[in-house]
C-alpha cells in the first residue's frame, strides 16, 4: 500500500478476482478500466483512481446481481479497505437504484464507458477474425441500431452517458475502441490465433 494508506491497482485486482470468477465479467471490468484510464489521461485526471473505478465497478455483481444490493455490497468492501471515496461514489452512482447524483466527471465517465464496452466486445466477437484491430465506429453504430444484437446492452445508457460526458457519440465509440485495442490480448479481442 502506498504512503497515503489507499490500496493500489494490484490490491484492486486481488479484490476483484476474489469475487469475480466469470471470465467475461473480468474482461468487461478490464475494458472499462482501459477506457476510464484513457479518459483520465485526456482530462488530466488521476489515472489510478479512474482505472480502479473501472476495474472494481461490478466486483460484487457475480455474487450480488440483485440491483438493490449491487454496488452497496462493494461500497462496504471498499470502505473497509480504505479505498478513495471518489471511487466509491462513482461505483454507487452507476447503479440507478441508488439515486446518487453523477455530479463529477468520474461518475459520468463510468456510466459512459460501462455499456459501450459491452457493445464493442459483442461487435468484435461476431467478426470473422474476432479482432478489435479492424473494428470501425460505423460498424458499432450499425450494431447499436439492431435491437436484437447484444440485447442486454442498454442503448439509452450509451447515448446518455456520452452526452453527460460532453462527447460526441461517434468520437466516444472511437475513443473507447482505441483504449480497448491497447489491451486487446487481455480482453481476448486480439483475433483468432492470438
Amino acid at each position: 500500500m502506498p504512503e497515503d494508506g489507499h490500496p493500489t491497482r494490484a490490491d484492486a485486482w486481488v479484490l476483484m478476482t476474489e469475487h469475480v470468477k466469470q471470465d467475461s465479467l473480468r474482461k468487461h471490468m478490464l475494458s472499462v478500466e482501459a477506457a476510464l484510464r484513457a479518459y483520465a489521461r485526456k482530462y488530466g485526471e488521476d489515472e489510478e483512481i479512474w482505472g480502479m473505478t473501472g476495474l472494481l465497478h461490478d466486483c460484487d455483481y457475480e455474487e450480488y446481481p440483485d440491483l438493490s444490493e449491487h454496488t452497496q455490497v462493494s461500497a462496504g468492501w471498499l470502505r473497509e479497505r480504505n479505498y478513495d471515496e471518489r471511487i466509491i461514489h462513482a461505483i454507487l452512482a452507476h447503479n440507478d437504484l441508488n439515486q446518487i447524483p453523477r455530479d463529477d466527471l468520474l461518475s459520468k465517465g463510468l456510466v459512459a464507458c460501462d455499456e459501450i464496452t459491452g457493445l464493442i466486445t459483442a461487435a468484435v466477437l461476431v467478426r470473422p477474425d474476432k479482432s478489435i484491430m479492424g473494428l470501425e465506429t460505423p460498424s458499432v453504430r450499425k450494431k447499436m441500431k439492431d435491437k436484437a444484437f447484444a440485447r442486454s446492452v442498454n442503448r439509452e445508457d450509451i447515448t446518455n452517458g456520452a452526452a453527460a460526458l460532453g462527447v460526441d457519440l461517434d468520437e466516444h465509440i472511437t475513443f473507447v475502441i482505441q483504449a480497448m485495442r491497447g489491451i486487446a490480448p487481455d480482453l481476448g479481442l486480439a483475433g483468432v490465433g492470438e
